[in-house]
């Protein structure tokens, strides 16, 4: 299928590369024109404005926003709106708010605009392990959609089925899965994001526990001196709480067992805001999930070894680079 990718950042330049490695055209545009052009030499499109890159896409026009969420988003999609036309499909691949999709859907469908929602999660290694997708939008035009998805997706690798499974239907097996209408896809984004703040501050304060084992405040015959990159390790074989997030913990105490490159500031997405209002809205009390959000916003006073794992966690999945900030003076 020929499509179209706007924003060529750590995610949408790799997707961009994983389509056309899955034989899709693949039409780019970025504000970066370096980025345009290093994207041409690999076999995109390359356009150098909304108007060329409409221009170039295939009829109807697809075209996937890969772009920050918030305002760089919302002003994206107005403007992608003007030159799009009735028939045509605007694709949000990003982390936005869920309410915002349905509130776009509504603004596109008086033009005729199919519009659908991906929540995307994959990270900087999903050019290779593929990306997982949670889609909203109208169930005719997803399907319509299925070439680019697949591509996209994991697929089912080695992963052994659910028992019973090979009596159910559906895509969720080949890593993707149509949520329900305009945004069901981020809906179930930011409930993923903020269970994952919970299993990584889990991690974040297990390891600080660990971390602290040998202070001598402790009895001396109580005082450990554990290797921490082992015990990630170890846990990644056979422990009942092994994970992808563990890999990549284990990565990164290997490659710095105190972490003292990590300040320990931690920045939240915004979706472990939304997913705590989400359940303010529905009475649903989420103890884990609150607390672990807390604590990212503690973590720009005060850091501890814990906020230095969830630093490194976020650096390994997701390439995020947290601010250096000077600590206030009392």
């Amino acid at each position: 299928m020929r499509l179209g990718m706007v924003g060529l950042g750590k995610m949408g330049a790799n997707m961009a590369r994983r389509l056309l490695r899955g034989g899709h055209e693949v039409v780019v545009t970025d504000l970066s024109p370096e980025a345009v052009s290093g994207m041409a030499k690999e076999n995109a499109v390359g356009s150098s404005s909304l108007e060329d890159f409409c221009a170039k896409l295939g009829s109807p026009r697809i075209a996937w926003l890969m772009v920050p969420a918030g305002e760089p988003t919302e002003s994206t999609a107005l403007a992608l709106g003007e030159r799009l036309q009735a028939g045509d499909i605007l694709i949000d691949g990003g982390n936005s708010y869920f309410k915002d999709d349905v509130r776009r859907s509504r603004l596109f469908r008086e033009r005729g605009i199919h519009y659908v929602d991906v929540g995307t999660s994959g990270g900087v290694w999903g050019i290779e392990r593929g990306y997982c997708m949670m889609i909203g939008g109208p169930k005719e035009v997803v399907q319509q959609l299925d070439p680019i998805f697949r591509t996209l997706a994991p697929g089912r690798g080695n992963i052994a089925r659910t028992a019973g499974r090979e009596k159910m239907e559906g895509t969720a097996e080949e890593g993707y899965l149509f949520c329900g209408p305009s945004g069901a896809g981020h809906f179930v984004k930011m409930i993923h994001n903020g269970i994952e703040y919970g299993i990584m501050q889990a991690y974040a304060e297990g390891f600080d526990i660990f971390r602290n084992a040998g202070k001598p405040e402790l009895p001396r015959d109580e005082q450990y001196d554990l290797n921490l990159a082992d015990i990630a390790e170890v846990w990644r074989r056979g422990s009942v709480i092994s994970s992808w997030l563990l890999d990549l913990t284990a990565i990164a105490l290997t490659e710095s067992p105190t972490l003292s490159e990590y300040s320990g500031f931690v920045q939240d997405s915004g979706e472990g805001r939304w997913t705590i209002q989400a359940a303010i809205d529905e009475a649903v009390p989420v103890d884990v999930l609150s607390s672990a959000l807390f604590v990212r916003f503690r973590s720009r006073e005060e850091h501890t070894f814990a906020e230095k794992m969830l630093s490194a966690m976020r650096k390994k999945f997701g390439g995020h680079i947290e601010p250096v900030v000077e600590k206030k003076s009392a």
